[in-house]
């Protein structure tokens, strides 16, 4: 297993050959609060060679549990939450696919990533073997409301995993923006 800095990437299927299914997963702690509360809400992106959205239906969320080609999947199991990637099945004009959290603002007023603790992302097998890990730095984010925790991408035949921790003050808004989805 290896851990990552942001910015920092990990060859997924060139390390692992034969890989061909991942479990994403993403999980934080907050501070308890009684006033605005950061209530996160983990998405899945699927992105083009543009690294714009094929579509809305290319998202996976609470609300849309399965990509509209069934290669990505929301799952609940041991991280806070998990998505669960077929790379297999990943067609072939999707290039990346984003993961990100951002605050519900509707959970209790517009909360921030600043109660955010141990905020990571990792990549394993099926049967749950860490690939690779990242803790993201939850500093300075004191008017952050979605944030980027990082990306599998195609390396020409290959899946790679880069880990990035991009803030947005924002909110899902700015994503949307970013990477063309409607909402």
């Amino acid at each position: 297993m290896a851990t990552l800095v942001a910015g920092a990437n990990a060859a997924l299927t060139g390390e692992n050959p034969g890989l061909d299914h991942v479990v994403v997963g993403m999980g934080w702690d907050a501070i308890p609060s009684r006033g605005p509360q950061a209530e996160l809400v983990p998405f899945a992106v699927m992105c083009d060679s543009s690294g714009q959205a094929l579509s809305n239906d290319h998202l996976v969320y609470f609300n849309q549990l399965v990509s509209a080609d069934a290669s990505v999947t929301f799952i609940d199991d041991d991280d806070q939450e998990q998505i669960d990637v077929e790379l297999s099945q990943v067609p072939a004009n999707i290039s990346k696919i984003i993961f990100l959290a951002y605050v519900d603002p509707e959970f209790r007023g517009q909360g921030t990533f600043a109660s955010v603790r141990s905020a990571h992302i990792r990549v394993a097998t099926a049967d749950n073997r860490e690939l690779v890990r990242f803790d993201l730095s939850v500093t300075n984010v004191d008017s952050v409301t979605a944030m980027i925790f990082g990306e599998l991408y195609r390396h020409r035949d290959d899946w790679k995993f880069r880990a990035l921790g991009q803030g947005y003050t924002t909110g899902l808004a700015g994503v949307a923006k970013d990477y063309g989805i409607s909402l």
